[in-house]
């Protein structure tokens, strides 16, 4: 069987062919029952705009794409699904683009990518949207991005971001630690390239000070964002002659290494040993006892960032500013802690 044509979907609404257009292309002034009566025609056929015919008919392209370079395969898929779901929104095509964020020439690699595909736009995930001189040189090549970064406030620095408050939750997380009772509470690192590391840890840190508590070196081990740093790093920490009687992973994936440690070891979880992840994904639910973590809805922030994309490029040059939009993450307490054993 054929597609369905936009010829098929004014048939079927009982309009023109150049009203359809101006509801796919969300123009302001189509009336508010002729733009529902195309939207239910293009819903009864599963109607899909042929992104590339449509940006060769228009000075404007129709394509976003979405830049990552990240090991965590559930945060990548859930970034991709809130992104994808705002471009099947608004009559966008999206093409992802894996990359290595170390890469030299990554700025120019990146503008070629927008020129030879005729991307709209990029949504940038973490590590590159941390990186300034990066941006500076897609600014310099008129690239229109929006970044997802880690930061408590919006930076007002010029550059379009969803911004995720990630000292906060880390905070709360370590306060959860504190007030059950553990005083001695490792921490292992995520990978320092992501700014995420740095205020996670900073959560943990201000957290301990606030309630009175040193910081123990001894307690704090450096990784990246796997299973296999956090399994390395809680047998190191377990293997102390003062081990601690709580661990805080900074992602999900390095509790769950954390807990295959403890397993390993015969140690109890949570009666000997209190565990908590960050991000709330799959590994959080799946383990047992499932870990306490602090709820990042990494595909919400996906979302956000492709409207605000698209709010930008949509923006008029006189027009003032558009916000950027903050997120934090929620506590989220499930079996894997409990109160320290006097």
């Amino acid at each position: 069987m054929r597609s369905p044509t936009i010829k098929d979907v004014a048939e079927r609404a009982g309009v023109s062919l150049k009203t359809v257009s101006r509801v796919i292309n969300h123009e302001p002034s189509v009336h508010v029952r002729t733009r529902e009566k195309v939207q239910r025609a293009i819903e009864a056929l599963d109607y899909q705009p042929d992104q590339a015919a449509r940006s060769l008919r228009s000075s404007r392209t129709y394509a976003l794409g979405l830049v990552y370079d990240n090991p965590n395969a559930h945060y990548v898929i859930a970034m991709q699904n809130g992104v994808l779901s705002v471009c099947r929104e608004r009559g966008f095509g999206l093409q992802i683009h894996p990359c290595d964020s170390s890469a030299p020439r990554l700025a120019e690699q990146l503008g070629d990518l927008v020129r030879r595909n005729r991307l709209a736009g990029l949504v940038l995930c973490p590590p590159m949207s941390e990186q300034p001189e990066l941006l500076a040189l897609l600014t310099e090549q008129n690239v229109p991005f929006v970044r997802i970064i880690s930061a408590r406030k919006d930076p007002k620095d010029g550059w379009p971001c969803v911004f995720v408050d990630d000292r906060d939750a880390a905070y709360a997380i370590t306060e959860h630690l504190i007030q059950l009772g553990h005083h001695r509470i490792g921490f292992l690192w995520g990978g320092k390239e992501h700014r995420s590391s740095p205020e996670r840890y900073q959560g943990y840190e201000d957290a301990l000070r606030g309630y009175g508590i040193d910081v123990d070196p001894a307690l704090v081990v450096e990784g990246d964002y796997s299973f296999d740093d956090g399994f390395r790093g809680a047998r190191k920490l377990l293997g102390l002659r003062n081990p601690p009687t709580a661990i805080f992973g900074s992602n999900d994936e390095i509790a769950a290494g954390v807990l295959a440690a403890a397993r390993s070891g015969g140690v109890d979880v949570p009666w000997e040993l209190s565990i908590a992840g960050f991000e709330d994904s799959p590994f959080s639910k799946q383990s047992w006892p499932a870990l306490t973590t602090s709820r990042q809805n990494t595909e919400e922030i996906g979302r956000h960032a492709a409207q605000r994309l698209i709010a930008e490029l949509e923006r008029d040059n006189g027009a003032p500013p558009i916000d950027n939009e903050g997120f934090s993450p929620d506590l989220v307490v499930r079996g894997s802690t409990a109160p320290r054993r006097l």
